[in-house]
């Protein structure tokens, strides 16, 4: 197990070349937020923004775009209900992020197996939430294993591999992951990453962080970080490590940090650490 140090941040973050424009940095499409969790889309499109995406869009339910125009008008919206134009815009992203407050409702259903269903050769796909919770229901087959990334805590997990919490070692995940072909993280107060080359153990993290959205956040900033840097594995490594190195200084000053606060910290720490 490799435990994950500063060291992934200035091998992963890049300063932007001079000759660049919003397509060098990668198009995401975010799809969640029903009308009841709208928050948790709009918190994994602003961190996905501020973590560097050149362009998202937001597939969500129509009840949630006036607050995501309001809280972030860089982003582009698509209803849910629109399979065409989903379908549009899903074909151009070079990472799908599916499962912030998307429910499990049939129209959930369809969302994330038509994203599956549709998923190329050249995407990416992460793998959050409800999402995760749907998929271990269904089990319906991942077309390139190998490009998705789940992102369950310990409970979606137990779902996803059949392990119980208190069964979930290292080595028995480590199993769990080989069957899917897919990277995994494992979200705790040590999240562990589980890939095809490797694991990785992550040492940061402080009780401050543990309230809601801190998920979602972490699943836009690794769709952001896979958005634009070239090495995959490293780029989720480094996600997944600044997530918790954020959460950690604010920590110290604060009794809680919100999720809305650690995502606004974003392009200040990468500009610290880019090379």
């Amino acid at each position: 197990m490799q435990c994950l140090s500063e060291n992934i941040l200035t091998k992963v973050i890049k300063k932007r070349p001079e000759n660049s424009h919003k397509g060098t940095f990668g198009r995401a499409v975010l799809i969640g937020g029903n009308a009841q969790y709208g928050g948790a889309i709009i918190m994994s499109a602003q961190a996905a923004s501020l973590a560097g995406t050149g362009l998202v869009t937001v597939i969500t339910d129509k009840k949630n775009h006036p607050a995501l125009h309001a809280r972030l008008p860089e982003a582009m919206v698509v209803d849910w209900l629109d399979q065409q134009l989903i379908d549009e815009v899903s074909q151009q992203a070079d990472v799908l992020l599916i499962g912030p407050g998307l429910g499990l409702s049939q129209h959930s259903k369809l969302l994330i197996q038509s994203v599956l269903d549709k998923q190329t050769a050249k995407q990416w796909l992460v793998i959050d939430g409800s999402a995760i919770t749907l998929f271990a229901e269904q089990r319906p087959q991942l077309n390139y294993p190998e490009q998705v990334i789940f992102t369950p805590h310990q409970k979606e997990w137990e779902r996803l591999s059949g392990l119980p919490i208190e069964k979930q070692s290292t080595d028995n995940n480590q199993l769990a992951q080989q069957a899917l072909l897919a990277s995994v993280v494992v979200k705790s107060h040590r999240t562990e990453i589980y890939t095809k080359h490797a694991v990785y153990t992550n040492p940061l993290g402080t009780p401050a962080m543990a309230t809601g959205g801190m998920g979602d956040t972490l699943a836009g900033m690794i769709t952001a970080f896979v958005a634009q840097f070239p090495d995959k594995e490293d780029a989720l490594c480094a996600a997944v490590y600044l997530h918790s190195l954020i959460g950690e200084a604010l920590g110290k000053e604060r009794y809680v940090v919100l999720p809305t606060e650690l995502a606004n910290q974003l392009p200040y720490y990468m500009k610290r650490f880019e090379q």
